[in-house]
């Protein structure tokens, strides 16, 4: 069985001792970038690999594309092989913050075309809670060659954006950070307070239950469907602050069989990276 969104802790639990499956720890803190390898050090999840999202997960920052910016594809491609991960390999990623960080490692996979990729429901405390067996070494791992499928279809750009923002025809653009950023208060991130002209918000922290869990598919069917309207999922365009916690929502709907929206991995810090990009405060 291929594992395409989420993972319980029972499913991998029958398979962490599996060579057919590969997890990736990618616990991160945006405060203290080197608290995630530190988490990793004392104790993770038997024969993960630490995923850093800066080192891993983003290119180097140029002070034009954003927080957390893509890496070059070859780049990641040959980083994939160097943790062991081919083709045929079932990737399940965890965190300790509801999946942010694991949903970036899920979507980039998909990006290049590994379908067989999926988050731990629940992340690190749901595995510790059940009281399942973690480790301290990391395991040895033999080098994987992964051959890509390059999916650019899967993102926009910031011009596809900004047409978007002029013309909500074109696309839906979706905004995961906190209802209060996205109204231009309490920024404490980016240089600039508000949100992209047109766009609709919706907190990825909506997407889990008082657990940590994410909602059942239905449920978030029913809050998608009720928050986008008219659009198809495929008319969507997630962004956030830099292209991490939108993948969250991307993952959701997932989740909720509307599948087919997209990426702006630059999101918001790229956006305002640009002062002459419009810049709208307020609800909507």
């Amino acid at each position: 069985m291929k594992y395409t969104t989420l993972v319980s802790v029972g499913d991998l639990a029958a398979h962490v001792d599996d060579p057919d499956w590969i997890v990736c720890d990618c616990r991160h803190d945006l405060v203290n970038t080197g608290a995630g390898r530190d988490a990793y050090a004392q104790a993770h999840i038997p024969g993960a690999r630490f995923v850093h999202v800066d080192g891993d997960l983003s290119a180097p920052l140029t002070g034009r594309n954003g927080r957390h910016p893509l890496p070059d594809p070859a780049k990641f491609v040959a980083r994939l092989g160097a943790l062991g991960i081919d083709n045929a390999k079932q990737v399940v990623a965890y965190d300790a913050t509801g999946g942010i960080y694991a949903a970036r490692l899920w979507w980039m996979l998909r990006w290049v075309g590994h379908d067989a990729a999926a988050v731990l429901d629940g992340g690190w405390d749901a595995w510790t809670r059940a009281g399942q067996r973690v480790a301290a070494q990391p395991p040895t791992v033999t080098p994987a060659r992964f051959v890509p499928r390059h999916r650019a279809d899967f993102m926009r750009d910031a011009a596809a954006v900004a047409a978007a923002a002029h013309d909500k025809k074109l696309s839906l653009l979706l905004d995961a950070r906190s209802p209060d950023r996205f109204r231009g208060e309490n920024e404490t991130l980016d240089p600039v307070a508000g949100h992209i002209p047109g766009a609709l918000n919706r907190f990825f922290r909506l997407n889990l239950d008082a657990d940590g869990r994410f909602k059942p598919a239905a449920t978030l069917r029913e809050e998608f469907v009720a928050a986008l309207g008219a659009a198809s999922p495929s008319d969507v365009v997630h962004y956030c602050g830099s292209g991490v916690t939108a993948c969250h929502n991307l993952l959701a709907m997932e989740i909720a069989g509307l599948g087919g929206s997209r990426l702006y991995p630059g999101s918001w810090s790229e956006w305002v990276a640009d002062r002459a990009r419009p810049v709208a405060t307020g609800d909507t």
